[in-house]
């Protein structure tokens, strides 16, 4: 059968395979079924048709594919053992032959046919190489352009090869997002949308942003030295961050806030005046525990372990300060160190010990009346 433009057919197969990483014989294979649906399409053709096309000369033959019989009684389907021996003598009953076909105007069918099915690969292609690289930045940062950024709405970024959404509740709801503005999120996922084009949908709330955005600033992170414990987030209002060194020599803290607060000003900058509390991770539940309150100052600490509750004591005066405003403080310091925290004040303490020791009191003396009693009946 006619070829289609072999030259230049063949020669763009082998351009696509080089340079963009599309199989020749994947390109090869997926004409060859887009041709058979064009045939019977164009031709009102039976279901026992193939195409194959020669990889080297870019030849296209179909052919009908008849099974062998004595004698036939359905000359679509079916082809007579005398019949089939003019073709290939060593068939017999029961196999099958292929026998080339050859309809007129298919050339120009197939040209069209070919041109479609190589942008459709092309397109698939580049769709799952850019899902691919974009879902190995799941769990990092990325740069892109704010497309749109209706009030209530997502926001929709130009990631450059993909379009990033930051739905509703991945937003931070004291920002305000512009149209061409720059903005940096974190990835949350990268999933196919309805025409199969990728797009990742991405956060500046969730805590990670923070946890990577120290990782970026803060190169004794990059390295391995300091390591981010955990993270807790109140987006957009204040953060906690606690941080850890296996070596003596280095002060987790100190390197995470910089040189008169520097290193740590750039992060504050990106969440757009969000506080930071940095603190320091200890394993002695007690110290941790007492550091994840900061600012405020601590005087005790006690510990359940079993219950993982902490009965935190501070000063009259830094109960305020340690509970926060609305409870933002005690509960950021619950969720960074994964413990249950009740907080008193040095005068609730020693009010509910006196209640505690009168309450212990009031049940000895009614014991000791109660024995008295049963001694005086006997």
């Amino acid at each position: 059968m006619k070829q289609i433009d072999v030259k230049e057919f063949i020669s763009a197969m082998d351009e696509l395979e080089k340079e963009r990483g599309i199989s020749k014989d994947y390109l090869v294979e997926s004409l060859e079924t887009a041709l058979v649906t064009a045939y019977k399409k164009n031709f009102d053709s039976v279901d026992n048709v193939k195409v194959t096309i020669d990889g080297l000369t870019g030849e296209i033959h179909i052919y009908s594919v008849m099974d062998v019989v004595e004698e036939s009684e359905d000359p679509l389907l079916e082809i007579s053992l005398k019949e089939a021996k003019k073709i290939k003598k060593s068939v017999k009953v029961g196999d099958k032959i292929d026998i080339e076909i050859k309809p007129k105007d298919f050339g120009r069918i197939a040209a069209q046919t070919a041109k479609q099915v190589v942008i459709q690969k092309i397109r698939e292609v580049e769709r799952d190489m850019v899902f691919n690289e974009y879902n190995d930045k799941k769990g990092e940062i990325v740069s892109g352009l704010i497309q749109k950024a209706d009030s209530g709405t997502a926001v929709i970024v130009d990631l450059g090869k993909l379009e990033g959404i930051m739905p509703l509740k991945e937003q931070i709801s004291s920002e305000k997002y512009r149209v061409n503005d720059k903005i940096k999120a974190y990835v949350m996922s990268v999933e196919k949308g309805a025409k199969g084009n990728p797009q990742a949908i991405i956060s500046r709330s969730h805590p990670d942003f923070v946890r990577r955005l120290f990782e970026l600033e803060i190169p004794e992170i990059y390295e391995g030295l300091i390591e981010v414990k955990s993270v807790s987030r109140d987006p957009g209002n204040r953060s906690k961050v606690a941080v850890y060194s296996k070596n003596e020599n280095i002060d987790p803290v100190g390197s995470c806030v910089g040189q008169k607060g520097v290193r740590i000003q750039n992060i504050i900058n990106e969440l757009n005046g969000e506080k930071i509390d940095v603190i320091e991770w200890s394993e002695e539940p007690s110290t941790y525990i007492a550091a994840s309150l900061l600012p405020a100052q601590v005087l005790a600490v006690d510990v359940k372990e079993e219950e993982k509750f902490a009965q935190v004591i501070v000063p009259d005066d830094q109960l305020s300060l340690a509970i926060g405003k609305s409870g933002q403080n005690a509960r950021l310091a619950a969720r960074l160190t994964n413990w249950k925290i009740d907080i008193k004040s040095e005068s609730q303490f020693r009010e509910m010990l006196a209640n505690s020791s009168s309450e212990s009191e009031e049940e000895l003396n009614e014991e000791s009346e109660e024995n008295i009693e049963e001694n005086n009946e006997e």
